[in-house]
């Protein structure tokens, strides 16, 4: 059988590629080796689903500290991930903080620094931000932004949300009161008036221009498109190709719900694999009991297989024992 496997992360746990390797362990040497395309939405991820990182930059991070910051060029392309430079994770989480001060500047930089090394074509992964800043402080990072002009900008987006909704929607998850969303709201408010005074562009109208409390925006009023990141990625890493030529697809992600099946990595490779009747599989974390389910998927869950404890301790284990038993029921 020729069996694709190409899982999105399972967060905090395991890497899409960990995650893929693992389930591919089980299955035993007598069938053919699976094809192994580990993937992501635009959020974390992006950078090792699009080769994995050949540079690493200092660069200023999300609370002003210098950050060393991953990332890829190869053949006039750079993928930048913002988490690596400007992520909620390098400001400590959300309990240390500070959503009215963290800043996208070590985006910028590395854009800058993509730019600097040759690029022409610049792949930039949003999600897992620490900042609300609407892209500012990338957008001074990048000056003069005339540097840009025939170099393609392409972000990689997560989410649909617009940028004014940015802080009422994430927000919270960056430990800003309600207070504090407010005046963010505020400020995205006249900073979407400044794109417009200098840029020409009403990022308000636009989907996605929320991702990463607004850098999606920001970077779309300096010329970039916005882009779903799922579609991206299944271009660049040509993941149509692979399933139409498959027999079984296994996917995944740790925590299955309404928005897998909304521009995130299960529903997108669910929606490929229909239009070629290719049976899915999607090893999942957990699940919301909620969600509709679509015909042809089967779900398997850890937490329901081997307990919540073994689920988050012994993920790649888990992932493992679940290839063994989908290999053994082939």
């Amino acid at each position: 059988m020729r069996i694709l496997i190409c899982p999105d992360k399972y967060r905090g746990t395991a890497t899409a590629g960990v995650a893929a390797q693992a389930i591919s362990d089980g299955f035993p040497k007598s069938l053919s080796d699976p094809i192994l395309i580990p993937l992501a939405d635009g959020g974390e991820g992006t950078l090792d689903a699009l080769g994995g990182s050949n540079r690493v930059s200092p660069v200023t991070g999300p609370l002003g500290d210098v950050v060393s910051a991953k990332w890829r060029i190869a053949g006039g392309q750079a993928v930048i991930e913002m988490a690596e430079a400007s992520g909620l994770l390098l400001a400590g989480g959300p309990s240390e903080n500070d959503p009215l001060s963290a800043t996208t500047s070590g985006t910028g930089e590395l854009i800058s620094e993509a730019k600097a090394s040759g690029a022409r074509r610049i792949i930039i992964g949003v999600g897992g931000s620490a900042s609300t800043d609407g892209g500012l402080g990338a957008i001074r990072a990048m000056e003069p932004l005339v540097r840009f002009a025939g170099v393609d900008l392409l972000v990689a987006c997560d989410v649909e949300t617009r940028f004014l909704d940015a802080p009422a929607v994430f927000g919270p998850q960056k430990g800003a009161s309600k207070l504090q969303i407010q005046l963010l709201e505020r400020r995205l408010q006249r900073l979407s008036e400044i794109y417009v005074e200098e840029y020409g562009i009403d990022v308000t109208a636009l989907q996605r221009s929320g991702a990463a409390g607004g850098l999606a925006g920001g970077l779309a009023a300096v010329g970039a498109e916005l882009v779903r990141g799922f579609d991206l990625i299944a271009e660049e890493v040509a993941l149509e190709e692979a399933i139409a030529s498959a027999d079984l697809v296994i996917t995944g992600e740790g925590r299955l719900d309404k928005e897998s099946f909304n521009g995130k990595v299960v529903g997108g490779v669910v929606g490929l694999a229909d239009r070629y009747q290719v049976p899915v599989i999607a090893v999942v974390g957990s699940y919301d009991i909620d969600t509709d389910v679509p015909d042809g998927m089967k779900t398997v869950s850890l937490v329901e297989s081997f307990g919540e404890e073994l689920a988050h301790t012994e993920t790649t284990r888990c992932l493992k024992d679940v290839g063994r038993q989908i290999s053994a029921d082939l």
